[in-house]
């Protein structure tokens, strides 16, 4: 069994309520849910969120999309992503961030065939970053994740929950699924205002005509928007790990 755990927060230090803020009338995290929904590669989708009262609103949204809810602590983000997979003991979980209202449900089934068929205990397409920001994919074995839960001691790989197995090759079989085309300099996330403003810029254009848009019509817009597509073009991506969303 695979399932996947979509990690999300109202608490963001540069964006406070970014995953409950409107894109066209529904929490941006909801329109997340909504593309998630789309993906083959796993059978259950979990939202992790924490149990703090702020986080009320977040548990919510899970609940209305019919989305499984664990409520953890918001700190060791390691234990609630781990506490949310335990009971279905699957043989992976795919770790996703409800800060990346665009992800992409092709993309997301493509890295999880690629970690599995590959046997790896870590998978991901972010240790070399070829695909937009915000469309991260990060997937693991439970026995992996286990190790992390149960070995981990710094605040970062408590926080970030896989750096503990990505920063170890010579222990962990790991793996990098490449685009054909690198795009990793484009920024689909939010963590902004500006970002915010360029993404709710893109479901305003795409969504009322095409609900299931994905990167090709996107980068399609972009490019013949290029005001919008450089809205939030100041940000530098963050380097320091992969996959370093907290949520």
């Amino acid at each position: 069994m695979i399932i996947a755990v979509l990690q999300a927060r109202a608490s963001s230090r540069r964006l406070p309520g970014k995953v409950v803020k409107p894109i066209l009338g529904k929490p941006m995290l909801s329109r997340q849910i909504e593309r998630i929904g789309r993906c083959t590669s796993f059978e259950t989708l979990v939202l992790a969120t924490s149990d703090h009262d702020a986080d009320d609103a977040v548990a919510t949204v899970g609940a209305e999309r019919g989305v499984p809810v664990y409520r953890g602590s918001l700190d060791d983000v390691l234990d609630r992503f781990y506490q949310a997979a335990k009971p279905y003991q699957p043989s992976h979980v795919v770790r996703l961030t409800g800060d990346c209202p665009l992800a992409d449900w092709t993309i997301i089934d493509a890295v999880v065939r690629y970690a599995v068929e590959g046997d790896y205990d870590y998978a991901s397409n972010t240790i070399k970053p070829t695909f937009p920001d915000g469309l991260d994919v990060e997937v693991a074995t439970f026995a992996a994740l286990a190790t992390a839960w149960r070995e981990a001691t710094s605040p970062v790989d408590r926080e970030h929950v896989m750096p503990f197995l990505h920063r170890q090759p010579e222990r962990f079989r790991l793996g990098n699924f490449e685009n054909g085309e690198d795009l990793s300099a484009l920024r689909w996330t939010v963590d902004e205002p500006s970002d915010f403003a360029m993404i709710s810029a893109v479901y305003e254009a795409l969504y009322p005509g095409n609900p299931e848009f994905g990167t090709a019509e996107i980068l399609d817009f972009m490019k013949r928007n290029p005001a919008i597509s450089s809205m939030n073009s100041g940000i530098n991506r963050n380097e320091g790990c992969p996959g370093v969303s907290a949520s």
